[in-house]
């Protein structure tokens, strides 16, 4: 893939959340879905970023689930899927974003008429240990907070990943309980509240 593509400029105040060392770009259902035929030079046109190797390292079944929601709701883009990028170089190091916008109806079960969302994030193996996946995560809970009123923050850990559950002990969460995922198998739930 190429280097050093322009950052494409931001239509929305929400395309693009900042960090320290990332930016959290949204990726569109274009974007997605150059991804899923395999056109990674059109994926990268549209996203103005370089794409790792280990992208898309999701199943097409994921990315079709991406792209038939966005295309359905296009203001999901800004909850969904956001590429996690280094501002050194714009080399996409994994994915983040939550599972739908503040008070989707599957959250009825661990937040009950709470506006609240659930989270996920994947660093690419080759930038894990970096603490990519706190700032990111972290980054995140503070945008949806104080841009949109978020107080409460889903995450569902398998439970023999321990990088992913240091990652949410780090930012505070607490175990609220367990489920059996339709793909992922036994997950432990887990809850961040934002003080207020």
């Amino acid at each position: 893939m190429t280097s050093n593509r322009p950052s494409p400029a931001p239509t929305h105040p929400d395309a693009v959340i900042t960090t320290p060392r990332l930016e959290l770009r949204t990726m569109s259902a274009d974007f997605l879905e150059a991804t899923l035929f395999g056109d990674l030079a059109r994926a990268e046109a549209i996203g103005g970023f370089t794409l790792s190797e280990d992208w898309p390292g999701e199943s097409p079944r994921l990315l079709r689930h991406w792209i038939d929601a966005l295309r359905a709701d296009p203001t999901r883009e800004f909850w969904m899927a956001r590429a996690i990028v280094q501002r050194s170089d714009e080399l996409m190091v994994g994915h983040i974003g939550c599972h739908d916008r503040p008070g989707a109806p599957h959250m009825e079960h661990w937040a009950p008429g709470a506006n609240a969302v659930e989270i996920g994030y994947t660093v690419f193996a080759a930038q894990r240990g970096l603490g990519y996946a706190t700032e990111a995560a972290a980054g995140l809970m503070d945008w949806a907070w104080v841009s949109h009123g978020v107080d409460r923050f889903i995450a569902s850990v398998s439970p023999d990943n321990a990088p992913s559950l240091r990652v949410i002990t780090k930012l505070g969460f607490v175990r609220i309980g367990s489920q059996i995922d339709d793909v992922d198998g036994p997950e432990d739930v887990y809850e961040r509240r934002v003080a207020s």
